[in-house]
C-alpha cells in the first residue's frame, strides 16, 4: 500500500487523502496594488488601511490613528470578503491581513498588495501565513535585494497545500472559534486595564477615598515635592570593564524602560561591568529605591520607573538612569504606582528640556509635586491596585497559553 506523504499530523477523522500543492496566484482572480493617497482625518465612512494599521501580532486592523484617504474614493480599492492583503516593503514585509466586513469601508494603501481568493477558503489560506515556514519564505524572497520587499509576481509564487474545500472549511471554522475565544480573553484583559486606569485616576485625584478597618476617614493627603521626601542620585558607571575594579551587575536604561522585574535572580542575567568602590557605594540599589529614565527622544516618554523590592547584591545602575531613595516611610507597593499617574507624568513632560533628545535634571525631578496619603491609606491603595494587577497578569497568562496552543495547532493541522 502506497504511503501518503502530503498530509498533516493532526486531522479531523472524516477526511483522508493527500493535500494538493497550489500557488497563491492560481487561487486568486484579482491581484492589485493599493492606492497612493495621503492620509487625512477620518471622514466618518472610508477607512484607510496602511502598513502600520495591521497589528504585528494579532494581524487585526488596529488604526494608528484612524484616517481616510485623501481625494476621490475609487471603488476598486475597497476591500471585500475573501480579500487577503500582503505588506510589500519595510520592516514588516510579508505581514498579512484578512478583510473582515465588521471593519467597514476599508481602502488599502499603495505599499500593500491585495489578493482576492476565488478558489478555496480565505480564512484557511490566510491562516497558513501565520506559520513559521511562511516567515522563512518571506525572509528568503524579500532579502534578495538590498531593500527588503515583495512584489505581486513574487507573492503569486507562494506555494500552499490544500485539502478538499469541505476540509478547508472545517479547519477554518475550528480555528476561527479558537481565535474568537482568544479575542474574548484579550478583550477581558483590555477591560481590566481600562478599569484600572480609570480607578487610578479617581484614587489619585481623591475622588475615591479608602477608610480604615474601623470605617473611619484617613487624614488629608499632604502636598510634597519629591525632593522633600527623598533624594536623587545620578551615576557615572558605564558598560566598560577595567582592571583593578570590582565586577558588578549593571541595571541599564532598557531594563527600566521595559519595566522589568529587578531582583537578585533576574540581575544575574544582566551585563557584568566593573566599578570603583566609591561608585558602588553611591550607586547601589536597596529595597524601596525607585529607578527612573531621565531622558528620551520625546518629552512625553520620560519618567519610566521601576521599584526595587529587595536589596540587590553587587548591582548598580548606569549613567542613563536616575535613582530616587525615599527618606521617609513609603509603602513599597504604593511607590510602584504613585509615580505613574497623569499628574506626575505631565510635570515630567513639562520640565523636559532638549531638542533631538530630551532630559530631566536632578533639580527638576526634585521639584515634582505629589500628594501623599498617610501610610495606612497607602497600604490600602497599594493592596487594591496590586490585586487588580494580579488579575490582569492571570488573564495575560491565559492569553499566552492559548496563543502557544494555537501555534501548536497550526504546526500540526497544516503541512
Amino acid at each position: 500500500m502506497e504511503k501518503l506523504v502530503n498530509i498533516p499530523k493532526l486531522r479531523f477523522p472524516e477526511f483522508e487523502g493527500e493535500w494538493e500543492k497550489k500557488k497563491l496566484g492560481e487561487i486568486s482572480d484579482k491581484i492589485m496594488y493599493g492606492m497612493n493617497s495621503a492620509a487625512i482625518e477620518f471622514d466618518g465612512e472610508n477607512k484607510y488601511l496602511r502598513i502600520t494599521d495591521i497589528d504585528e501580532n494579532s494581524r487585526e486592523f488596529i488604526p494608528k490613528p484612524l484616517v481616510s484617504p485623501d481625494g476621490v474614493i475609487d471603488e476598486k480599492y475597497k476591500l471585500k470578503s475573501g480579500d487577503i492583503v500582503f505588506t510589500r516593503t519595510g520592516a514588516s514585509v510579508g505581514k498579512t491581513y484578512l478583510y473582515k466586513p465588521n471593519d467597514g469601508n476599508l481602502l488599502f494603501a499603495g505599499f500593500l498588495i491585495k489578493f482576492s481568493i476565488s478558489h478555496g477558503d480565505p480564512y484557511f489560506i490566510f491562516t497558513q501565513t501565520l506559520k513559521e515556514n511562511y516567515n522563512k519564505w518571506v525572509l528568503k524572497m524579500s532579502m534578495r535585494s538590498g531593500q527588503p520587499g515583495l512584489n505581486a509576481e513574487e507573492c503569486k509564487e507562494l506555494e500552499l497545500s490544500f485539502p478538499t474545500l469541505p476540509e478547508q472549511q472545517k479547519i477554518a471554522s475550528f480555528l476561527n472559534a479558537v481565535d474568537e475565544k482568544l479575542q474574548a480573553i484579550k478583550k477581558n484583559k483590555s477591560l481590566l486595564e481600562q478599569y484600572k486606569k480609570g480607578v487610578m485616576q479617581k484614587i489619585f485625584s481623591q475622588k475615591i477615598r479608602f477608610k480604615d478597618d474601623d470605617g473611619r476617614e484617613f487624614p488629608d493627603w499632604e502636598e510634597k515635592k519629591l525632593g522633600e521626601i527623598g533624594s536623587f542620585q545620578t551615576s557615572s558607571i558605564d558598560k566598560l570593564t577595567k582592571e583593578n575594579e570590582k565586577e558588578v551587575y549593571l541595571v541599564n536604561y532598557m531594563n527600566v524602560y521595559r519595566h522589568e522585574s529587578l531582583n537578585n535572580e533576574t540581575i544575574k542575567t544582566f551585563q557584568i561591568v566593573t566599578a570603583k568602590d566609591s561608585q558602588i557605594g553611591s550607586c547601589n540599589l536597596n529595597k524601596g529605591d525607585i529607578l527612573f529614565t531621565p531622558s528620551s527622544e520625546t518629552p512625553d516618554d520620560i519618567g519610566h520607573s521601576v521599584v526595587i523590592f529587595e536589596d540587590l547584591e553587587c548591582a548598580v545602575f548606569s549613567y542613563h538612569l536616575m535613582r530616587f531613595r525615599p527618606s521617609i516611610a513609603i509603602n513599597i507597593l504604593y511607590s510602584h504606582y504613585f509615580c505613574n499617574i497623569p499628574s506626575v507624568l505631565a510635570q515630567l513632560t513639562k520640565l523636559a528640556t532638549g531638542s533631538t533628545r530630551f532630559t530631566i535634571s536632578v533639580k527638576s525631578f526634585s521639584s515634582i509635586e505629589i500628594k501623599l496619603p498617610s501610610l495606612p491609606e497607602q497600604t490600602k491603595i497599594a493592596n487594591f491596585l496590586s490585586a487588580l494587577d494580579d488579575k490582569i497578569s492571570h488573564v495575560q497568562m491565559q492569553v499566552e497559553r492559548m496563543e502557544l496552543w494555537k501555534k501548536g495547532l497550526l504546526q500540526q493541522m497544516f503541512i
